[in-house]
């Protein structure tokens, strides 16, 4: 069965319904090491590129999963249009694209941009686990602190904070969802611009950590 360390972990992979980390792998597969774990990836990626296959292994989330290629995605859209994005208001991903570019927030702020109360998206969002209580700001009433979690990163496929895209590339996400109208948030004027990504670092921020809030 050693000899078949690929298949088993090609098996993972596709049961799996959230990325897998090296060290999730290898505490199944305990007589091979992470940096094996990652030669075999390696191999597989290689071996679905020379085989002409439609997937790949991607790392995103801080692991691993499988991936379909963006030239399949016209017939995966069509297949799965009803679900999509689990029927996220555009509300849900307005509230949801403030916090992951500028992040951690609390809710005045949010409800400031957007010019609305977003209790109910937040409560929508902490429900469906894309964002998280990062703990309670040191300012008058303590609010909470909101950021994103790694299962939005898995749902955007996305591996970490910087490759999140581009406003415009935002925009048209939120346009495919038939999200976009005249009453919808300039979101250029209240994100910051896709040129200091790199510098994408939480606010200096006092806070405490969450103790089992909701």
């Amino acid at each position: 069965m050693e000899n078949n360390w690929d298949k088993i972990l090609e098996a993972m992979l596709f049961s799996a319904d959230e990325p897998l980390t090296l060290e999730k792998i290898s505490g199944v597969l305990s007589l091979v090491s992470p940096d094996q774990i990652q030669a075999i990836i390696d191999q597989l990626n290689q071996k679905y590129n020379d085989n002409g296959h439609s997937f790949r292994i991607r790392e995103v989330g801080g692991g691993f999963q499988v991936y379909t290629l963006p030239e399949y995605a016209t017939w995966i859209e069509n297949l799965w249009k009803k679900t999509r994005w689990q029927r996220l208001s555009r509300a849900a991903l307005e509230t949801l694209a403030i916090v992951a570019y500028r992040q951690p927030m609390v809710k005045a702020e949010i409800d400031k941009i957007r010019g609305v109360l977003s209790d109910g998206t937040l409560r929508t969002l902490l429900e469906r686990n894309l964002i998280e209580i990062k703990g309670r700001e040191k300012s008058p009433g303590r609010p909470l602190l909101y950021q994103t979690t790694e299962k939005f990163l898995s749902f955007f496929g996305i591996n970490d904070l910087k490759e999140l895209p581009q406003l415009k590339e935002l925009k048209t996400v939120l346009e495919a969802e038939n999200l976009s109208g005249k009453d919808e948030l300039d979101l250029e004027k209240v994100l910051p611009s896709p040129l200091v990504l790199d510098n994408l670092e939480t606010p200096q921020r006092v806070f405490d950590q969450p103790q089992g809030e909701s």
